[in-house]
């Protein structure tokens, strides 16, 4: 990790830049906007998923950002989601960074009346550019680390 004792105004602009772009992946996945996700990448994105984690074969290997559509729009199997960013790293070099972040995805269906809670736990290991004075993903690998499956109990009236 970086020492950051003494850090510039740019450099900055620049970790509060990258954390919006990370914050705004996970807004627009459970706002369900698509386009405005696919426009957090570049033209020639690299969007990979390890739906068994670190040490596995992936499951999605997607090049360019309009392949990314059926990955986003996915996510409109389910009733909500929330995605919950945690910590995060990153590493700036110039016009480039890395960074990994870490969350929890929360995503609620319904089964057979019954409604579902699945969690994921994720891991992103990104790969930032910055063109034209605007931050995106050029790679994104996601990992999910574990997932959990709840019923959900009724909301009670008081």
């Amino acid at each position: 990790m970086s020492d950051h004792t003494s850090i510039s105004a740019d450099e900055a602009a620049d970790r509060l830049a990258i954390r919006e772009l990370v914050d705004a992946y996970a807004f627009c996945a459970d706002t369900r906007d698509a386009e405005g996700q696919k426009a957090l990448f570049t033209d020639d994105t690299h969007f990979v998923v390890y739906m068994a984690g670190e040490g596995s074969h992936a499951t999605d290997d997607l090049r360019g950002r309009e392949s990314l559509t059926p990955v986003f729009d996915n996510l409109s199997t389910y009733e909500v989601t929330m995605h919950f960013n945690g910590q995060s790293t990153v590493r700036l070099d110039g016009d480039r960074a890395t960074g990994e972040t870490y969350c929890l995805a929360h995503h609620v269906s319904s089964d057979d009346g019954e409604r579902k809670l699945m969690i994921a736990a994720i891991r992103y290991q990104d790969t930032f550019v910055k063109t034209d004075g605007t931050w995106r993903f050029a790679e994104r690998r996601l990992y999910v680390r574990w997932t959990e499956t709840r019923t959900l109990e009724a909301a009670r009236v008081a």
